[in-house]
């Protein structure tokens, strides 16, 4: 087959197939490139300016004429975009193609903005370290957000070189693979390279996004699989294990072995952005006990016949994730419902039917006591 063919990219775009550029990239680029713009990807993006791969190099672009009302669609590493050809000074960014993943959270437990952190992403990494207690909740929400965006989940338990126990490290590992079905879970110790041939094959040659908290070793984990020290590392505090905001951009990196590492900074916040079906897939198995309840409308708290009780009595579930699916599944109606008047009609009437019930109960019971 000839590099003319449709089903492979030009010899004019394959500077760009470490970055993952495909034939299908090429064809949704095909109308730009008749108007003559460049192909490239968003490897930085810094204050209306962004860096941008392209065959020729990589290009200082400015964003002014793709700066949106709607902040979900602002450019983002990891973004395909159109720029103006040679010559032009400054470039400009003309249009961004269609994402094919994207992941986002939410911007602020009082707002309904969405913040999208990287755009067509292989692989979610979440990066977790062994060198505090390990918070399951928040391993959940992560995980909720990366199978919402599209992207495969990746559980890393980084720092691994500071449980030298195995029998203790395998009880890590295992409480871990409990909050995540579906999910590899890795151990992994930059210092000392474990683990790090294990995750560079299982995220191949295709885009991958490291996500966690400050202090969870993100950027240690980065230089360790782009071989070089390519981001700025500062040692976690002794007293709770967080680390300072070390990365304060996306930064879009080659990997040695193929595809691509976008580091983002360390994130205290991860609130849930109409995480619907990731929710549902991080709690498959309270959403397939759900489905066998009585009721198709269980509340899972005190209604006969519910299985999801009778699997937390019998201690096939544990409270812990119980409630923490309860949490999420909360928190993710009260983001949809701040920009959804209908639902949030049918939350407010749900509320009030609750609020009737439990007044009813408990005008019954005063009625027994009397």
């Amino acid at each position: 087959m000839s590099s003319s063919s449709p089903k492979s990219p030009s010899s004019s775009s394959r500077p760009l197939l470490p970055y993952g550029w495909d034939a299908d990239w090429e064809t949704a680029f095909a109308p730009y490139a008749a108007q003559g713009l460049v192909a490239g990807r968003v490897v930085r993006v810094d204050r209306g300016l962004c860096d941008v791969v392209t065959p020729g190099g990589t290009v200082r672009a400015d964003t002014e004429f793709v700066v949106p009302r709607d902040p979900m669609k602002v450019v983002c590493t990891g973004d395909w975009v159109a720029v103006d050809p040679e010559g032009g000074d400054p470039r400009f960014v003309r249009t961004l193609l269609p994402r094919r993943t994207a992941f986002v959270r939410s911007t602020s437990s009082k707002r309904s903005d969405g913040q999208i952190l990287a755009a067509n992403v292989d692989h979610a990494v979440v990066a977790v370290s062994l060198a505090v207690e390990l918070d399951l909740g928040r391993v959940e929400r992560f995980l909720a957000l990366a199978w919402e965006s599209g992207a495969q989940p990746v559980v890393v338990l980084s720092k691994a070189d500071l449980v030298p126990d195995p029998v203790t490290l395998a009880h890590l590992v295992q409480d871990v693979e409990t909050a995540a079905p579906g999910v590899p879970v890795l151990t992994v110790s930059a210092l000392h390279g474990d683990g790090l041939d294990v995750l560079r094959a299982l995220i191949g040659n295709g885009t991958a996004v490291l996500l966690g908290q400050s202090g969870a070793g993100k950027s240690t984990l980065a230089n360790a699989l782009v071989g070089a020290d390519v981001m700025d590392v500062r040692a976690a505090r002794d007293v709770d294990g967080k680390g300072r905001h070390t990365t304060t951009t996306r930064n879009l990196l080659p990997l040695p072995g193929g595809g691509v590492l976008i580091d983002t900074p360390g994130l205290r916040g991860v609130g849930l952005f109409d995480a619907e079906v990731g929710v549902g897939q991080v709690f498959s198995e309270i959403e397939e006990l759900a489905a066998r309840c009585r009721f198709h409308d269980c509340s899972h708290e005190s209604e006969p016949g519910c299985a999801v009780a009778a699997a937390v009595d019998s201690g096939e579930l544990s409270v812990r994730r119980l409630e923490s699916y309860r949490k999420l599944v909360r928190e993710n109606q009260w983001i949809v419902a701040k920009t959804d008047a209908r639902l949030r009609a049918e939350i407010r009437k749900d509320w009030k039917r609750k609020g009737a019930e439990g007044r009813a109960a408990m005008q019954a019971k005063r009625g027994h006591w009397s």
